[in-house]
């Protein structure tokens, strides 16, 4: 059964990279998207670019991994192609953890082409990349889980897109990218504990800085935290709708 549900998220997450990410609006939504949002706020606040590269990797990672993540299973449930899918000797969690890892590799991707160009700019001297990995990896599961979530939590595209931007546009402004946490009023630290891409900005500015692992050990237990929970609710969701 093991071996059949690995199978079974392997072959998942390759027909829905070549089904539904590697398509030229994605790459643009993916990777354009967040570069225009913080190419607006630099021109507006010129300073140290580079202190934006944290919060634009976390954005090119947020919406490259949703980006169809976040719709396709509610599509698939339109067509019915997602009852064929359920019809697969495979566990539901292994159904989510196909969809997710589709989204995860789509994501990091994109997300790789963005980090090689601001390396070149800024050089990688210093760069934790243990830390660096392991924060783009469970900030992609993260995000990842996030859009199973609203696409099983949802009837029609248009339902879950509007969710899932509900979601990800109060989280770029209050997640870190442009603004710092701790400068924020203490009710928006508050509701920006509760954001996923707080912990990844954070998390991918220690390890650009050459911060120590055990520095950003609070932001990896965090999404850690957010990938177990969304998934689980996920997984819970499905089975209820599928029910």
């Amino acid at each position: 059964m093991l071996a059949d549900n690995l199978r079974g998220i392997f072959y998942i997450a390759l027909k829905d990279l070549r089904a539904y990410y590697f398509k030229p609006p994605n790459i643009s939504w993916g990777i354009l998207f967040p570069f225009a949002f913080v190419l607006a706020f630099a021109i507006r606040n010129p300073g140290d670019t580079g202190d934006l590269v944290p919060g634009l990797l976390g954005l090119t990672l947020l919406f490259g991994t949703t980006s169809m993540e976040a719709i396709v299973i509610v599509f698939e449930r339109r067509i019915g192609s997602l009852e064929r899918l359920m019809l697969a000797p495979v566990s539901l969690a292994a159904l989510l953890g196909g969809k997710m890892l589709g989204g995860m590799f789509f994501g990091l991707t994109v997300t790789g082409v963005v980090l090689v160009v601001a390396l070149a700019f800024f050089g990688a001297a210093g760069v934790n990349w243990l830390l660096l990995i392991l924060a783009l990896l469970l900030s992609a599961a993260a995000f990842s889980a996030l859009g199973a979530f609203v696409s099983v939590s949802v009837r029609e595209v248009f339902e879950a897109q509007t969710l899932a931007n509900f979601i990800r546009f109060p989280m770029m402004f209050l997640g870190g990218v442009f603004v710092p946490v701790d400068s924020m009023p203490p009710v928006l630290q508050v509701i920006a504990r509760f954001l996923p891409l707080t912990y990844t900005v954070e998390a991918l500015r220690a390890a650009l800085s050459g911060g120590s692992l055990g520095a950003a050990v609070i932001d990896l237990a965090a999404l850690t935290g957010f990938s177990l929970v969304l998934f689980a609710l996920a997984v819970r969701v499905l089975a209820r709708r599928s029910s």
